[in-house]
């Protein structure tokens, strides 16, 4: 599952295929296809898979978050850090081309929400760190402007975390004058 998800990161899933997946997973291909019988049940399970870890490091940023209660330059200096490190990463394409394909594949669906959903925690814990009212509230538009940022970035090339933070910033002015009304 994780070579799959490896080679959607790499080359995208129209580039799969039993004989290139077997290979980058290093596993025969008769093994590969006893245990998924086809490809979308591969691409499912490789989401799940992603998810699963995905969810669970997300998860222990927003305890670690609520936990520290971190100052604003902190939380900024953690957020550029963390965009800095996904860039360019296979698994940052897999991902967006997992959600992608979700779109297509109603079954896969779940799984994408529920990482959405995990973003969404970590949002909500780091508005939370920040004073900012109703955090539940503007964490969407947190995740939003991120999903779009690392698009931007994996569609460009160009790895520019200070641009996210500034961006992000912007945003959380505005939900600060909003909640001072």
């Amino acid at each position: 599952m994780r070579a799959t998800f490896t080679l959607v990161g790499r080359e995208g899933i129209a580039a799969l295929s039993n004989r290139r997946i077997a290979a980058e997973a290093g596993v025969s291909l008769g093994s590969l296809t006893y245990h998924f019988t086809s490809q979308t049940e591969l691409l499912r399970e490789s989401l799940s898979l992603y998810v699963e870890e995905e969810v669970t490091r997300l998860e222990a940023i927003a305890a670690e978050l609520r936990a520290r209660r971190p100052a604003r330059e902190e939380v900024a200096a953690e957020v550029q850090r963390l965009v800095a490190e996904s860039a360019g990463r296979p698994q940052q394409i897999a991902e967006i081309e997992l959600h992608l394909q979700a779109a297509r594949d109603p079954a896969l669906r779940e799984a994408s929400s529920r990482c959405f959903a995990a973003y969404e925690g970590v949002a909500v814990a780091a508005l939370a760190a920040l004073r900012i009212d109703d955090p539940e509230r503007h964490a969407p538009a947190v995740v939003a402007l991120m999903t779009g940022m690392s698009l931007k970035r994996e569609g460009t090339g160009v790895n520019d975390a200070a641009a996210f933070v500034d961006a992000l910033r912007t945003l959380l002015r505005g939900a600060r004058r909003r909640s001072q009304r």
